[in-house]
């Protein structure tokens, strides 16, 4: 069997399967050599389907932009052909900082038509934080849209610069790419008969522990094959139009904007809103015949704030992911659609390990219980003793397709994940006599905001940086719509006070040195509570922030700062 026949065969299988019979039987396709973007999304999607909408985007005014697999396949066929006569080659690196437009989508299967290696980057990155991407990323190329190629006028090196949308000085114009021929140049056919499944195809910069991203690597199979997982707990069918509400850049936007949702062959359907809102989400969901809704929970709790009548009349499925969903969202959901709110887990490392599956019980609080491919097994993170509650993890002697190659350069921090026979994700949770897993928290101290996961050390490296911070401790503050918001306790340097004007400084420290996601929302002035050893003792200020804290100081609460 050929490495298409056998993706297709383990496709077909889950599409066909019941969680039982799936988790039971299903076992990850064998590929040697197998270039999803040729092997998949050319020969048979575009082949087979020509006609039918591969992605669809639903802009501000409600104009829509539709493309269908053959018409995708031959602009990003020219796209490959140009970028080749730029000098891409196979393995070379592309950082690419799009927004949700087309020509994000062509470049993501141009560069897999060429071998090369994508390193996703979101537009609210920094000037900052692009120099750490390109130096330690080694990038080769950059593709943004001309709107932001002046944040690169910073950032040094010798890397290709491409615009998109229009001509910038010192840079490429992309749309030249569409002059040049349908079909891949036989330079680059001889290339692509020499591409691996294990070639690197992604690498995620992603918040840790440390003050820097590690770089998450995934290969041609484990990103494009390995999200059959992650098809089936959002239950895509063929024909499908599935609307996933993430920004580009990082790992759910592949997750579900691209890979599960054309490993079924349905419609990747995006509202390319410039700020979120949850009116025009239902509007879209009512008008686009959407089926299948992907969200984070940060989005569901601003939807049930609306009028969820009419009931979107297409819509027969709906998930959620990226932190935990409170179980009052989905009564209010199921009570106005008649629809559960399956909840999912999975990592920037992975693709989905756990999921509430169509058709099978949902318990209230619970993730689900493993999906096909992903057999997972609770650590005690103290005894390493396996039972019914400790860190999730994934036994290595099983290893899933979708898990990570590793993290890019860095031996020590992959051999720490991967110890002990097993890959450890971080998460603690709990499984219940049926199986199904509960998750508890972190197991070090990062924490979700809005469906980002900020790492402490990092924003603490920051306010470092400002004179009145001698000290400072960055803990997750409850938030009614974001989850959590990134709180600072600072220790005050001599010579300065603890009042709303220092406050204020270090809020607007803040926003110039990170990016929106990741400021500091919340301040307190205080003593930091350490160990013996001296080391801070961060359960303590994450039960402090869980309170009333009338001595702190909130960013929303400076008219200077509501730009």
């Amino acid at each position: 069997m050929d490495a298409t026949a056998a993706f297709r065969s383990a496709r077909d299988f889950l599409l066909e399967s019941d969680y039982e019979t799936a988790y039971r039987d299903f076992r990850w396709p064998t590929l040697d050599r197998f270039n999803w973007a040729v092997d998949w999304f050319d020969a048979v999607l575009a082949a087979e389907t020509p006609g039918t909408a591969a992605l669809t985007i639903v802009e501000d005014d409600g104009s829509v932009d539709s493309h269908t697999f053959a018409q995708l396949s031959v602009r990003s066929s020219r796209l490959a052909n140009w970028l080749h006569a730029q000098g891409v080659r196979r393995g070379d690196r592309i950082l690419v900082m799009l927004g949700n437009q087309v020509e994000l989508w062509e470049t993501i299967l141009a560069a897999m038509k060429l071998g090369a290696t994508l390193i996703p980057a979101t537009t609210l990155l920094t000037a900052d934080d692009l120099r750490d991407r390109i130096d330690r990323g080694k990038v080769a190329h950059v593709i943004t849209d001309v709107d932001h190629t002046g944040r690169f006028a910073a950032v040094p090196g010798t890397y290709t610069r491409i615009a998109v949308g229009g001509e910038a000085y010192g840079w490429l114009t992309y749309d030249e790419a569409y002059d040049f021929p349908d079909h891949l140049s036989p330079a680059i056919e001889r290339e692509l008969r020499e591409g691996r499944s294990d070639d690197t195809l992604l690498l995620y910069f992603t918040s840790g522990t440390t003050a820097l991203p590690k770089l998450v690597e995934h290969t041609y199979a484990s990103y494009p094959v390995g999200h059959l997982s992650t098809m089936f707990w959002i239950g895509l069918r063929p024909g499908d139009v599935h609307l996933n509400v993430s920004s580009p850049g990082w790992a759910k936007h592949a997750w579900s904007s691209v890979f599960a949702p054309w490993n079924a062959g349905a419609t990747a359907l995006v509202h390319n809103a410039r700020r979120f809102s949850a009116p025009a989400l239902l509007d879209v969901l009512r008008r686009h015949g959407v089926t299948t809704l992907c969200a984070p929970p940060t989005v569901w709790r601003m939807v049930i704030q609306e009028d969820l009548e009419p009931r979107p009349p297409a819509l027969r499925t709906a998930v959620a992911a990226g932190e935990p969903l409170n179980p009052e969202v989905i009564d209010r959901v199921r009570e106005a659609w008649g629809i559960t709110i399956r909840d999912g887990y999975g990592q920037t490392e992975t693709t989905a390990q756990i999921g509430n599956t169509p058709g099978c019980p949902v318990k209230p609080g619970s993730m689900g219980r493993p999906l096909p491919g992903y057999t997972v097994t609770l650590v005690d993170p103290i005894t390493g003793e396996v039972g019914d509650d400790g860190e999730i993890c994934l036994p290595l002697a099983d290893r899933p397709l979708g898990l990570m190659a590793g993290y890019r350069d860095d031996p020590d921090l992959t051999a720490r994940a991967m110890r002990d026979g097993y890959y450890h994700t971080g998460d603690l949770a709990s499984r219940d006599a049926d199986g199904y897993i509960t998750y508890v928290g972190r197991v070090d101290d990062v924490f979700k905001a809005s469906d980002y996961r900020i790492s402490p050390f990092e924003l603490e490296s920051v306010l470092l940086e400002h004179e009145a911070v001698a000290e400072a401790a960055v803990v997750p503050a409850p938030d009614p719509v974001r989850l959590a918001v990134p709180k600072a306790y600072v220790l005050l340097a001599p010579g300065f006070e603890a009042n709303a004007d220092t406050a204020l400084s270090i809020f607007r420290h803040s926003r110039r040195h990170l990016a929106p996601y990741k400021r500091v929302r919340r301040i307190e002035f205080a003593e930091l509570p350490k160990t013996i050893s001296g080391k801070i003792r961060r359960v303590e200020l994450r039960a402090r922030a869980s309170g009333e804290c009338p001595a702190e100081f909130r960013e929303e609460d400076f008219p200077e700062l509501r730009t």
